[in-house]
């Protein structure tokens, strides 16, 4: 995976009037832990980190940051971005750095590629059972996502944790017996059809048996009045 440039600034102001006002400024509070570092608190420039999201192809993002009074760059993965319910802007980044032969564990989007058997010629139905993959692998390595071919599946078949082969350098993990796709089988509308058309045409009757049982019973009354006359 390739990293992409970020810079940084040391943040000062902490607590919750610290944040605001760094939010006033345009800038993004954030934290940079690690195995062999000590915790920093930092700031992102809005617009800067902003593009970089809108640019990824991952949702996994490597940065080389530039930390501004710093001689030399850190590698680091942005590990979670807490956004504004209402507006959708980012309030908080944490960020891990880590190092170049380091294994890391990210979480990354698994897709399809091909058409099955079964959707061709069963009539059946590509499900996407599980929509990301617990993988481990050295920054360098990690892949943008990972790709299944699942032109081979009939209807019926699954494509299990366990049978998926993971790109050079990456192990994925997790339970090898969890599908991820499915090919299932075509559902049968014709038999429910006949007993849903079946209750509007006896509910369509009910009215017309009630209006004929009136008119009989009025019709005697009728015959009284004329005798009067």
């Amino acid at each position: 995976m390739k990293t992409v440039a970020l810079n940084a600034f040391v943040r000062t102001l902490k607590r919750r009037k610290g944040t605001r006002a760094v939010r006033g400024q345009g800038r993004i509070p954030a934290n940079i832990y690690g195995k062999s570092i000590q915790p920093a608190n930092l700031e992102l420039d809005e617009t800067e980190f902003g593009n970089l999201v809108h640019a990824a192809h991952s949702e996994v993002i490597l940065v080389d940051l530039q930390v501004q009074g710093e001689t030399s760059t850190r590698m680091a993965i942005v590990q979670d971005v807490q956004h504004h319910a209402l507006s959708g802007k980012p309030l908080h980044v944490d960020l891990h750095e880590v190092r170049p032969d380091e294994k890391v564990t990210v979480r990354l989007p698994v897709e399809s590629t091909g058409e099955p058997v079964g959707v061709k010629t069963g009539g059946g139905t590509l499900e996407h059972v599980l929509l990301a993959l617990r993988v481990r692998a050295l920054p360098k390595d990690l892949p943008e996502n990972i790709n299944v071919d699942v032109s081979a599946l009939e209807v019926g078949q699954s494509i299990h944790i366990g049978e998926i082969t993971p790109p050079p350098g990456v192990e994925i993990l997790g339970n090898k017996t969890v599908s991820v796709f499915t090919c299932a089988a075509p559902t049968k509308e014709e038999e429910v059809a006949p007993a849903a058309v079946a209750a509007p045409a006896e509910a369509a009757k009910q009215p017309e048996m009630l209006k004929e049982k009136k008119t009989d019973e009025a019709a005697p009354a009728a015959k009284p009045a004329e005798k009067k006359k």
